[in-house]
């Protein structure tokens, strides 16, 4: 390359051509030696049995997935490993942004670790962007204690838009987990919203996490969430914000009385407890196994069981008709046409979606002649 400072006006002063830009990725690497071999079902079934946390967390990587052909493949590795669940207990944990859910799992995990022992799994579902879909995937980093500890698994996964912020398939990773020994799962959810009833649909405790001192208390006692919780618990009573949470305490049972008593026959209790300090840990276990002793002597643990599976039956197939309509290549054409009348005026939005689905309808109708 020419310089104009190494013309004749410019004696004395000379550039060079530089020194030419080096491949970044070493040329004699052998992308084929690092090529990891793809396990068979029955690989990956035997090593969850054994507990083997990589081939675990590459089956959830496998039911997360959107291919048919990884969909088919986990759904065989659901099927084998389901004998072999069931015997954990399913604990659900919500609370307002900020609340201090990922600090407070980290100390009841390592309470129940030292106290009763067994295996922890912590399904923490992420919030994915809006705009780019994708999720940070940072709760490990707020776990700390439990990230080292050998006895347990944190799978922070991407909500991707599913309903109440509880990953579309937490319901099969809990099977998973549960097969690979796992008897203790907490599922953390992104937030409280208008649709909790996902994580309660899968969990056998649902426990709310409130904080005092933030302003309006009555925005804490929302009905909906209110009503589907087991235990509300109030964090960060420390300090000067004793006194504040021992009065948001108050609130809420006095909000508990107004509810109708929960199908289960527990009334749900308000306990104050410091996640950062580690006080009043003890009291929220005694809580939920009190509870769980509660639910199993009157039979309403495996009624909610049989209530749950019922419920993802039917969720599954919404979600399996979702995916076939639009994954139709006819409806596919058509989509963007309708999009555009629906722009144009020249139809509503419930017109348009129903003449997709007649269109949908009818070609099934033709293909079943």
């Amino acid at each position: 390359m020419d310089h104009p400072e190494n013309s004749s006006e410019y004696a004395g002063l000379q550039v060079n051509s530089g020194v030419e830009q080096q491949a970044i990725v070493n040329p004699y690497l052998q992308r084929s030696r690092f090529r990891r071999r793809e396990l068979t079902v029955n690989e990956m079934v035997e090593g969850i049995l054994k507990g083997n946390v990589t081939i675990l967390s590459q089956a959830v990587t496998l039911i997360e997935s959107v291919n048919p052909q990884h969909q088919a493949k986990a759904q065989e590795v659901i099927n084998k490993c389901l004998p072999y669940s069931g015997n954990s207990i399913r604990v659900g944990i919500s609370g307002v942004p900020g609340a201090g859910k990922s600090t407070s799992i980290d100390e009841f995990g390592m309470h129940i670790l030292k106290e009763k022992g067994g295996k922890l799994a912590v399904l923490a579902i992420d919030p994915s962007s809006e705009r780019t879909k994708g999720s940070i995937l940072g709760d490990k980093t707020r776990m700390e204690k439990l990230a080292m500890h050998p006895d347990s698994f944190i799978r922070p996964s991407p909500s991707a838009g599913s309903l109440g912020g509880v990953a579309r398939k937490t319901r099969e990773t809990i099977i998973l987990c549960e097969a690979a020994g796992y008897d203790k799962i907490f599922v953390e959810t992104v937030g409280v919203g208008q649709s909790e009833t996902a994580c309660h649909s899968m969990v056998d405790f649902f426990l709310l996490i409130q904080v005092a001192g933030t302003g309006d208390e009555l925005q804490g006692i929302k009905r909906g969430i209110m009503e589907i919780s087991d235990g509300i618990v109030i964090n960060k009573c420390d300090g000067d914000n004793v006194d504040r949470c021992h009065m948001a305490a108050t609130n809420f049972r006095n909000a508990l009385h107004f509810f109708p008593k929960p199908e289960s026959g527990w009334t749900p209790q308000v306990l104050c407890y410091s996640g950062f300090y580690g006080l009043g840990i003890k009291e929220i276990w005694d809580m939920i196994y009190n509870y769980l002793a509660f639910v199993r002597q009157n039979g309403y643990f495996d009624y909610r069981r049989n209530e749950q599976a019922k419920y993802w039956m039917y969720e599954s197939i919404n979600e399996h008709l979702r995916l076939n309509f639009y994954n139709n290549p006819l409806i596919e054409q058509q989509l963007a046409d309708a999009e555009r009348t629906v722009l144009a005026g020249q139809k509503t939005s419930f017109v348009a979606a129903q003449d997709l689905l007649d269109l949908y309808y009818e070609q099934i109708t033709n293909r079943d002649r």
